[in-house]
């Protein structure tokens, strides 16, 4: 993996995947530039700096936007807009949980990818997705150009990342250029439905995955009998989960194989693996609504997999990297083996050779990305 920061796996994990969903190296050397000594202080250290020096790239950007706006140049606005949505989230997931600007900051992204939307992807649309007397913030991509029913893929993010991450991510283009929509979802637990809303985390996510396939059903461009399920990252937990419960689902990706997520914490207090995010306990607290680190470790003990993934029938694929260096890559094997009754399992593994070998292929996105959506477009059109 590209190390910016060297022995700062986290400051570098958000620099690969900032730089392999559509960041231009020159912009984002001029963000980190600044804050190079900050970086061997540690991933905590630093952060409000690095929220700082990654605002300012992203403030020039927006002026110039602003001025291509003004001048009816609406492609090179919107390609402007993206990138610094791109930095202004990226930023924003390396905060502390209750920093009191986050929730501001958070908002000024969510007006900066509606720009995007409005000058260059109409394509895509901001959604609410009915649940529990409140709603789910999706965006929705439409790869249905007449109104004819087309396969869907509801997507899920992770512990840290944001239904903004995986619109940057490409996945959702890949699938619409295979004739696939994609209605990518903040679950509870992330990224608005959390910190705007309040909706925390919880085990029982065929709950989010009914709601998501309510909504779709009532889309006369979806196909009812073609909507998927990817997760990734914690994603890869939540997605496998949700399958084996929840019958109306064509098939299931887990993109990162976080088999067993409670186990990883426990390491983790042993400092073993590396954390996503800085000030990672107070991270995962809020995430799931805990108030104490000791009730959160003997929750986290059901986020697991075992006798759930026996019950997935349809087609399911795991992905994982060699050098994952948050989750085990003998999580992957375990999901396959234990996955009997899906009647078509697939594990992939990334190797370091290729790329896409770190945490869910972000050192490759790209690479890892096309791999599923061609899966997917297999499955779907087979």
């Amino acid at each position: 993996m590209y190390e910016y920061f060297p022995g700062n796996y986290v400051w570098n994990l958000s620099v690969v995947a900032t730089l392999n969903s559509g960041g231009l190296i020159d912009e984002v050397d001029r963000a980190c530039r600044p804050i190079r000594d900050l970086a061997a202080q540690g991933s905590d250290v630093g952060t409000a700096e690095l929220m700082a020096a990654w605002t300012a790239v992203a403030d020039e950007l927006v002026a110039q936007a602003e001025a291509d706006e003004r001048a009816g140049h609406r492609r090179t606005a919107g390609q402007k807009y993206r990138r610094a949505t791109n930095y202004l989230t990226q930023a924003e997931r390396m905060q502390r949980a209750h920093d009191p600007d986050r929730n501001a900051v958070y908002r000024r992204c969510l007006a900066l990818q509606q720009k995007v939307f409005d000058l260059i992807d109409p394509a895509t649309t901001r959604v609410a997705v009915p649940f529990e007397g409140t709603t789910l913030p999706a965006y929705f991509t439409n790869a249905s150009t007449d109104g004819t029913p087309a396969p869907c893929i509801v997507m899920w993010n992770g512990l840290d990342s944001t239904k903004e991450h995986m619109y940057a991510s490409g996945f959702a283009e890949e699938l619409a250029a295979r004739g696939i929509s994609t209605l990518m979802v903040d679950c509870p637990g992330s990224g608005e439905a959390l910190r705007l809303q309040g909706l925390t985390a919880r085990v029982s996510t065929e709950d989010w995955a009914a709601a998501g396939v309510d909504f779709l059903l009532d889309r006369a461009d979806v196909d009812a009998d073609r909507i998927g399920l990817v997760g990734w990252s914690l994603g890869g937990f939540y997605a496998p989960r949700a399958a084996a419960f929840e019958p109306r689902l064509a098939l299931c990706v887990a993109w990162g194989a976080n088999h067993d997520w409670g186990a990883v914490q426990k390491r983790r207090l042993e400092r073993e693996g590396e954390n996503p995010v800085p000030h990672y306990w107070d991270h995962v607290l809020w995430v799931w609504g805990e108030t104490d680190l000791d009730t959160f470790i003997a929750n986290a003990e059901a986020v697991n997999l075992d006798g759930v993934v026996e019950r997935i029938t349809v087609p399911f694929l795991i992905v994982h990297g060699e050098n994952d260096r948050q989750i085990p890559l003998r999580y992957a094997h375990r999901s396959y083996e234990q996955a009997v009754h899906s009647r078509r399992r697939e594990l992939r593994i990334f190797t370091a050779a290729e790329g896409g070998a770190e945490h869910i292929g972000l050192d490759h996105l790209t690479h890892v990305s096309v791999f599923i959506a061609d899966w997917v477009a297999g499955v779907f059109h087979a």
